[in-house]
């Protein structure tokens, strides 16, 4: 395995160094969650914590809005926002309605999400990564916004990783 950020073929210079990041984001994610039973992904820490079935929907439901709000160049839509308000909100939210699903559930819904932001990507240039845009009233670029994407994964990455090490740990809690 190489672990390089480069020029990848179908897209172009910059946009492929976005998506080496975005890769190596997800294959590390995917790593920390490998062999994952549904009760594990539905465990909860606490009353305010979030699973990790959860957080890698909120990761798939924080790209599908992106590519909402910048690919189609609207809000969501109600249908949408019955599918994805959920996980992208998390909390009170995600602890009713995210539970009871396989590893293999998150993992389509991962790759759904990014094989559209892939295509998309495929028909941009790096111009576009550097548009300006507002986002959360502040100014921003696409780069930015699409960075945040695999910040926001690498960051849930994480509170993944401390879920998993506590659950085996204490194989009676689940």
């Amino acid at each position: 395995m190489e672990f390089k950020i480069e020029k990848l073929r179908g897209f172009s210079s910059q946009i492929g160094h976005l998506v080496s990041q975005l890769n190596y984001a997800r294959k590390t994610t995917l790593e920390a969650v490998h062999g994952l039973t549904t009760s594990e992904l539905d465990y909860l820490m606490s009353e305010e914590s979030n699973s990790i079935g959860s957080l890698l929907l909120h990761m798939a439901a924080v790209e599908k809005g992106f590519q909402i709000e910048i690919f189609d160049g609207r809000k969501p839509n109600e249908q949408e926002m019955k599918e994805w308000g959920a996980p992208y909100s998390l909390g009170d939210m995600g602890r009713t309605h995210i539970k009871g699903h396989s590893l293999e559930f998150y993992i389509s819904k991962l790759e759904e999400v990014r094989s559209r932001t892939l295509r998309e990507f495929a028909t941009l240039d790096d111009d576009w990564l550097y548009e300006n845009r507002i986002w959360d009233n502040n100014p921003s670029n696409n780069y930015f916004i699409w960075f945040h994407v695999f910040e926001d994964e690498i960051n849930h990455r994480g509170q993944i990783r401390v879920i998993r090490k506590i659950l085996s740990q204490n194989s009676s809690l689940i």
